[in-house]
């Protein structure tokens, strides 16, 4: 039986509709010999020849009215309100037609049996395509696996729909947190309340929630995700409706569960006198460009429309990915701002400050650093070199070159840093704290600094790592199962820094707030939780995915912090603070800095880290001096003075 169905189902268009007209046909017939019989209850009427030509004109105008209304253009498995429509009309016409016709030849039918006829009509016709689409609802889902959509809004009504009609997933039920929706039934799903979710999963063995809420804010999506975890099934998210509108995105499509939900926090609107006063209409450059800080500024100052745009970067197809980026965005908008790409070290000064000089470069955002504590523990001559002396030569140059407003990118690893990256970057904000100093008196740039954690989806970040070792089926290291972290998106911290930048007066040592600090540990659960998956652990050894802690890297701290000291202001910006941190006169730092590149240049690391150590950056290591190249030639040394005490000859045996 099933496979004769499927045979109807996969025919061709044509021979479907005539094998319907035919059965209409039979319908009609049973409609109207049925309609007579219980009318006179009496079976007569057949042997009656009158009632016999009153069918055989009445079927043929019956099925014109039927075509002529679209019936049969109707899809069965997605017929809707139309198609209902159109058979209620049908009918009327018909039973209307059955009436005329009866009078016109003169046949005497009872005045009741029209309006039988319609009824028997309607049941037949209609209540046949109802019980069809049900069949081919149940043969089309047995295959399909069940899903929950949470949120029986308009979007999770088109969700559902769009599921329903493709070939993966059935809508067992819609989750939702109105209560006057509970027990309704919406496009033929029920509504149901959250308590009810484990029956639903139980019973209708659904394996994903589907969370239909791309308008609600990020802090109710943290609330139903908090909610879903302990259930340990997949949860996906459906993309936002400006996606959706935009065409970067279909509803249809599925992402992982966003770690922005989870941390439950809201960008706030950006100011728009702050995002433009440094760039509309000005020269700006970014150093850094193609990296994932610098890079998100460059989208965003794109959107604000300045008329010089340029990208300086040592990366050469770091810089061409950006650059092509942002020309077709500058094409397919039609803007008018000229794109410099600029391949250069920022460790070379004279590069810099022609660049700045023929440009006439009015603004500058510095995001160029290393920024990964291990690698700069490894690599500690390139790593100051790089972040003290890149940003020294950089600030240099923008005064040479009469830049107007200079914006470093700090970091909260500059606060009472355990690790060489840190201590740099809190040299790399002395240094600019001692120009600003002069600002008035030698020079006009107005120097900046911001200061912010850890941003989502940058370089070396840790959710794509989780990501990919929960897709490979763990373990998932964490270094610590106590280290917390500050976490920001991409977007929000650039447009936060823009806004800094424009507030700041001189020596401006600005703070984002980034909310509460996240424990790494609890974000891995939550992680593999909402994958549907469940932790390994000694009470539950046949869980997916183990989770190892392997020890504190290199320089690495448990907490971060974002000030040195308790004095701090509030901005005009809600999450922007000032902060009035510990500097030195540039005469004393300029003491440091000649010292420091001596020592770099020699490779005395012992003299780098004293260094580091007597300028006021609160550098307390962790770690004795890390870097490969010098504990590889100590390594050397001990084994060529061993060699040599071995090949000594012992006169006096």
């Amino acid at each position: 039986m099933d496979s004769f169905i499927r045979s109807i189902i996969n025919a061709p268009r044509a021979k479907k509709r005539v094998i319907t007209l035919c059965i209409d046909s039979l319908f009609i017939a049973a409609a109207f010999w049925l309609a007579l019989i219980v009318r006179l209850d009496s079976l007569e009427p057949l042997s009656v020849t009158s009632n016999w030509l009153l069918l055989i004109l009445l079927i043929p105008i019956s099925l014109y009215t039927f075509i002529s209304l679209g019936l049969y253009r109707a899809v069965l498995r997605y017929m809707n309100s139309q198609a209902v429509w159109a058979i209620i009309l049908g009918t009327i016409i018909t039973t209307v037609s059955l009436v005329l016709l009866a009078f016109f030849v003169g046949i005497d039918i009872p005045r009741t049996m029209p309006f039988i006829f319609a009824w028997l009509c309607l049941l037949t016709v209609g209540g046949s395509r109802i019980i069809v689409r049900a069949l081919i609802g149940r043969m089309t889902t047995s295959n399909k696996d069940a899903v929950i959509i949470y949120g029986a809004g308009s979007s999770g009504r088109q969700l559902a729909t769009a599921l329903n009609a493709g070939p993966e997933y059935f809508v067992s039920a819609f989750i939702d947190d109105d209560v006057t929706k509970h027990g309704s039934i919406i496009q033929g799903i029920p509504v149901r309340a959250f308590n009810d979710i484990h029956e639903l999963i139980k019973k209708r063995k659904a394996t994903k929630v589907l969370l239909a809420m791309p308008s609600e804010t990020r802090a109710r999506r943290k609330e139903v995700l908090a909610q879903l975890e302990p259930l340990t099934i997949k949860v996906l998210s459906i993309p936002g409706m400006a996606d959706i509108v935009e065409g970067k995105a279909k509803l249809s499509e599925f992402r992982d569960v966003e770690i922005e939900d989870l941390l439950g926090r809201d960008p706030v609107t950006p100011k728009d006198d702050l995002m433009t006063a440094n760039i509309t209409d000005k020269v700006v450059m970014v150093t850094g460009a193609g990296g994932s800080i610098g890079s998100e500024l460059c989208r965003q100052i794109v959107k604000l429309k300045p008329t010089k745009l340029v990208l300086f970067e040592r990366s050469e197809i770091a810089l061409y990915s950006i650059e092509k980026e942002l020309g077709e965005y500058i094409s397919n908008n039609t803007l008018n701002i000229e794109l410099i790409p600029i391949m250069g070290s920022v460790q070379r000064v004279n590069r810099l400050e022609t660049v700045m000089r023929t440009f006439g470069v009015q603004t500058i955002y510095h995001a160029a650093a290393y920024k990964h504590v291990p690698l700069v523990e490894h690599n500690v001559v390139e790593g100051v070199r790089n972040n003290v002396f890149g940003t020294y030569y950089a600030a240099k140059a923008a005064v040479e070159a009469k830049v107007d407003t200079f914006v470093l990118i700090s970091t909260d690893k500059a606060v009472r840093p355990t690790n060489v990256m840190g201590a740099t970057k809190r040299m790399a904000e002395l240094v600019l704290q001692g120009l600003a100093q002069e600002q008035g008196a030698k020079h006009q740039t107005r120097f900046c600094m911001v200061r912010f954690g850890n941003v989502l989806g940058s370089s070396g970040s840790v959710v794509p790592l989780f990501r990919r070792q929960i897709k490979e089926g763990g373990p998932i290291t964490l270094t610590h199962p106590d280290i917390t972290r500050y976490f920001m998106t991409i977007p929000e911290a650039a447009q936060l820094v823009i806004q800094a930048g424009a507030m700041g007066k001189g020596g401006d040592v600005f703070v984002l707030d980034m909310g509460d600090s996240v424990k790494i540990s609890d974000l891995a659960t939550k992680m593999v939780r909402l994958s549907g998956l469940e932790i390994k652990t000694d009470d539950t050894p046949h869980g997916d995915i183990e989770i190892k802690c392997t020890g504190l890297r290199p320089g690495e701290k448990l907490y971060e912090e974002l000030l040195i000291g308790d004095n701090v202001e509030q901005t005009p910006h809600e999450r922007i603070m000032t902060a009035h941190e510990v500097m030195l006169p540039l005469s004393e730092l300029n003491v440091f800095i000649d010292a420091l590149d001596i020592a770099c240049h020699n490779f005395e690391h012992e003299k780098i880290r004293q260094l580091l150590l007597d300028a006021p950056t609160g550098f307390n290591p962790t770690d004795g001096i890390c870097d490969l190249v010098w504990n590889a030639r100590l390594e050397n040394e001990s084994k060529d003075n061993t060699k040599s005490v071995n090949n000594v000859v012992n006169l006096q045996s």
